[in-house]
Parts: structure tokens; C-alpha cells; sequence
């Protein structure tokens, strides 16, 4: 199964033999260093349940999975994770200024898992109870988060417009966030998935996503760019993952401890206004970088 980025009108991304293109382009400006302390209030600790650790050649990538957006997907993850399926694979497929693939037993961008095909969630229903930060309202649309996840999502007041109470919403690919990957159907993710390096919104309600970096983004992008037979050049080693699993299985003292910036929080607040000064009318979700504290 190989994710290809087409660069047409669509900038599709599908699953094949074709070779990838590099998008190219300069990385976003660094975040706005914060002005304030972050009270010991203000953080959100992460359920181990619910975070990933992926081990590297390269280094640790924590991964919050978000089973509210991908129930389905999450689930996959974790069994996938528990049964130890990815431990040694390669990241086969890497591409500068996009992103980072792995989960191909093959290393060829070929394989998958034993397990059935997964039908997609390119988009998710929000219930008025989440707890969504909303950071920019263009044309009517609301952009924010909903944990650590950038998304987009119809505004509030279509709650009471729709028979279950609840609106649309989906994930945006930003920097850190993690997706599947597919062949050409739409419902035919496996095992496969890659970490965005850069913004890519052209993927945004194509490809499900089920997570996102909380820590080791720098590792993401630190991975040896390649793609081809087992991910490299002949001449060049493919980076690994050496183990992964979820939190809630390690032991306590290799438990790593995860706190986000709450979204809920004032100093959460002053952060997008921070970004949306320093970035202007080019202001993006994908500018507001959520600081997070990794114990253990």
C-alpha cells in the first residue's frame, strides 16, 4: 500500500506504483515564544490510553490518539501496537516538506496487516460536549481544537439545526498531525499511516486521522528522507521504529507522563493571540503550537 502524492488540480494523495513528487517550500515561521508563565492549572494530562510512543533510530514520538474523531482507527492503532506489528518497521517512505510513512511489514509501501480493511473517517459528528477551542471563524466555518487536534467544524448554532444534535467536523493536517494511508478506494486504510512534516490541507476529509505529535515533531522531520525498494536509495539505511506501544501498557516506570496546554485555559488564549500578531492575515490553525510538558 503506497500513499503518492499527485500534484494536479485535486493534490490527491492515493496508494500505488507511482513515484512520489517533492512538494517542496519553506517551512511555516517558528512559533511566538510565550510571554507568560503557564500556571500549573493551565495543563492537560494526556490518558495513557490514549497516547503513543513510537520509538525510533532517531528518537522518542509521542502521538495523542483521538478516538473521538477515529474510534475505528484508534482501535486498530492500539491492537496493532499491543500485538507488536510494528516493532522494526521501516519509515519506507519519506518525503521532505510533507511527510513521514510507515507500517508496511514489506518496506515496500506493498504491505499491510493481516486484519481487515478499516472503513474510512474522514470526518466526524461534534457533540456539544467536546471540549472544541475555537481559534478563527472564517465564512461561516470554525477552526481550533479539540485536544491537541486542529480541526475544522460547523458552527454552534447548526446544533440545534440537525436530527442527532450534532455537527460536522474534521481534522486538518497540520504539522505533527498523523493519518493513514489508503489505496485508491476510500475504504481500504490497513496498517499503514504517516506524520505530517509540513501543513498539507489538500489531504483535509481524504485521508482519516487518528492522532497527533505532541512531542518529537523535531524527530519526524530529523527521519531520512527516501522512497523506493524498502523505503532508501541502495546506497542509504531507512530509519526504523524499534518499539511501539501505548502508554497505558508500559510499566509504570517507563511510563512517560504527558501534559498539554489546556485549550480551555487563559494562557491558551493569549498563545493564538500571540500567533495571529505575529502572522497577520496569513494567520493559520497550523501556527498555534500547543506547548507540552514529557516526564519519564
Amino acid at each position: 500500500m503506497r500513499l503518492t502524492l499527485a500534484l494536479a488540480a485535486a493534490a490527491a494523495l492515493s496508494v500505488g506504483t507511482a513515484m512520489a513528487q517533492d512538494v517542496g517550500g519553506p517551512p511555516p515561521p517558528p512559533p511566538p515564544t510565550p510571554q507568560t508563565t503557564i500556571n500549573t492549572t493551565d495543563w492537560r494530562a494526556v490518558a495513557p490510553e490514549d497516547l503513543l510512543v513510537i520509538d525510533t533510530t532517531k528518537g522518542r514520538i509521542l502521538v495523542e490518539l483521538t478516538p473521538q474523531v477515529a474510534p475505528l482507527h484508534v482501535e486498530r492503532i492500539r491492537l496493532l501496537a499491543r500485538n507488536g506489528f510494528f516493532d522494526g518497521l521501516s519509515w519506507h517512505r519519506v518525503i521532505d516538506w510533507f511527510m513521514a510513512q510507515t507500517g508496511d511489514p514489506l518496506g515496500s509501501g506493498e504491505g499491510q496487516s493481516a486484519y481487515p480493511d478499516l472503513k474510512a473517517e474522514f470526518t466526524f459528528r461534534r457533540d456539544p460536549a467536546m471540549a472544541f477551542a475555537p481559534v478563527a471563524e472564517p465564512q461561516g466555518a470554525r477552526l481550533g481544537f479539540l485536544g491537541a487536534l486542529p480541526i475544522q467544524t460547523q458552527p454552534d448554532s447548526a446544533f440545534a439545526q440537525t436530527g442527532d444534535g450534532k455537527v460536522h467536523g474534521w481534522g486538518i493536517y497540520c504539522p505533527g498531525v498523523v493519518g493513514m494511508a489508503r489505496d485508491e478506494g476510500n475504504d481500504t486504510a490497513n496498517s499503514q499511516f504517516f506524520i505530517m512534516r509540513q501543513a498539507y490541507p489538500a489531504l483535509d476529509k481524504r485521508y482519516t486521522i487518528w492522532g497527533v505529535t505532541v512531542s518529537g515533531l523535531d524527530v519526524v522531520r530529523s527521519l531520512q528522507v527516501g522512497d523506493g525498494e524498502n523505503g532508501m536509495m541502495a546506497s542509504l539505511q531507512p530509519d526504523r521504529m524499534t518499539r511501539v506501544r501505548v502508554a497505558a501498557d508500559l510499566p509504570d516506570a517507563e511510563r512517560p507522563r504527558v501534559q498539554v496546554l489546556s485549550t480551555g485555559s487563559d494562557r491558551f488564549r493569549a498563545l493564538v493571540g500571540e500567533a495571529r500578531a505575529a502572522r497577520g492575515a496569513d494567520f493559520s490553525v497550523c501556527d498555534v503550537t500547543l506547548p507540552v510538558q514529557v516526564a519519564g
